[in-house]
């Protein structure tokens, strides 16, 4: 079945990092074999584990490796054949070496890679838990989407014979317009991690295996950011099964914090009510650096307590199709959603849904093709879609 997976995302500063440290170091300690793994460029997991670490597992503690993703590591894996061969077309029509390797390595590229990084310990029995330090919100949501895109892409404009065309037009290309095109490594390469990606986008849809974890901080901007990412790991149907409240301030906090103390109570309790019924942990704010083992091990004793942190603590609704002779109804949960931010249409056997920027594009199954959608509610959290058959 394959290691249970916890991802960590939040804003940026709200200390997502020392929670999947603490996590992570929690889960070991209850004898599981533990990877904390981030994908976050700004490489803060080694600061907070206070060791050096690199682009493969190194044994932290026991029972417990880290790893983080190297961008330029993971394009040498993946990516090499495709980057070589680009860097020849561009060589050959005048562009310096340094301008050729910077345009072979696309915009996104390494998230993409991170991606199929994960995929290989999703696939593997070395561990049995690996806890996912993942980068701010905004670059997450477009980590988790990328099974989806590269899906449509390769549905429409990769067909299944194009490798066979491919081959027989390579002749052709280079007599006729000074063109090589891709070799078979080059192929290989980018079909590797198409593939792999693909697969990457079943296993984080697992819900028994795989859950996201939302970090904050009680402050307005970090809740309001939480609540639209909630909405929209929904969107793609990505289970979240606790929200991480960090660094509330206890009650002995003395007088000079005691507004900002009730303003941080007022925000729990918006953040409990909101959140409902997915629980809500909370840390509070140490009196020093959360950095080092025996900080992380009180932030995970207060932030759970009694609780397995690899268990999975929350089971939410989960999008589904009820289907009867001549109607078909889509239920797809957007909890907090607000309904002038939810938009639907259909094109073709496509339902792409819209949540303020973020779309998710449904294909229906092949016995729908020709259904039409007739009608939608966004209500109790869910968007409902009625389906019906096309007339005989």
């Amino acid at each position: 079945m394959g290691p249970r997976i916890v991802l960590h995302t939040g804003k940026g500063g709200v200390g997502k990092t020392s929670v999947a440290a603490a996590t992570a170091r929690r889960a070991a300690a209850s004898g599981a074999r533990t990877l904390v793994f981030s994908t976050d460029p700004a490489h803060s997991l080694a600061d907070v584990l206070d060791v050096e670490i690199g682009d493969k597992p190194a044994q932290v503690g026991d029972r417990l490796w880290a790893e983080q993703v190297q961008a330029q590591a993971e394009i040498e894996r993946n990516w090499a054949s495709v980057r070589d061969w680009l860097s020849a077309q561009l060589l050959r029509r005048g562009a310096d070496r340094i301008s050729a390797e910077e345009i072979t390595v696309p915009p996104g590229l390494d998230e993409l890679l991170a991606l199929l990084r994960l995929r290989r310990h999703a696939d593997g029995d070395e561990f049995d838990v690996v806890v996912v330090d993942c980068a701010p919100t905004g670059e997450t949501l477009r980590l988790l989407s990328l099974p989806d895109v590269a899906r449509w892409w390769l549905d429409r404009f990769v067909p299944a014979h194009e490798r066979g065309a491919l081959n027989a037009a390579r002749p052709f290309s280079r007599a006729v317009l000074d063109v090589a095109l891709p070799d078979d490594d080059a192929i290989a390469d980018v079909t590797g991690v198409v593939r792999g990606v693909l697969a990457m986008g079943d296993v984080l849809r697992d819900a028994e295996r795989v859950s996201v974890r939302l970090v904050m901080t009680p402050e307005r901007l970090a809740v309001d950011e939480a609540r639209r990412t909630f909405t929209y790991l929904n969107l793609y149907g990505f289970p979240v099964d606790a929200v991480v409240v960090n660094r509330v301030f206890p009650a002995e906090v003395g007088d000079y914090f005691d507004g900002w103390r009730e303003r941080q109570e007022e925000e729990l309790r918006d953040v409990t009510a909101a959140f409902a019924p997915v629980p809500v942990l909370r840390a509070p704010y140490f009196a020093e650096e959360v950095r080092g083992p025996e900080m992380l091990d009180r932030l995970g004793d207060e932030a759970f307590g009694d609780l397995d942190p690899a268990a999975i603590l929350h089971t939410g609704a989960a999008e589904r199709l009820e289907l009867s002779e001549d109607a078909a109804r889509l239920y797809l949960p957007l909890p907090l959603a607000q309904r002038g931010d939810v938009s639907l249409r259909q094109v073709g056997s496509e339902l792409v849904v819209r949540v303020d920027g973020y779309k998710r594009t449904l294909m229906l199954p092949p016995a729908l093709q020709g259904w039409s959608a007739r009608g939608a509610v966004l209500a109790d959290g869910a968007l409902t879609v009625d389906l019906e058959a096309p007339a005989p």
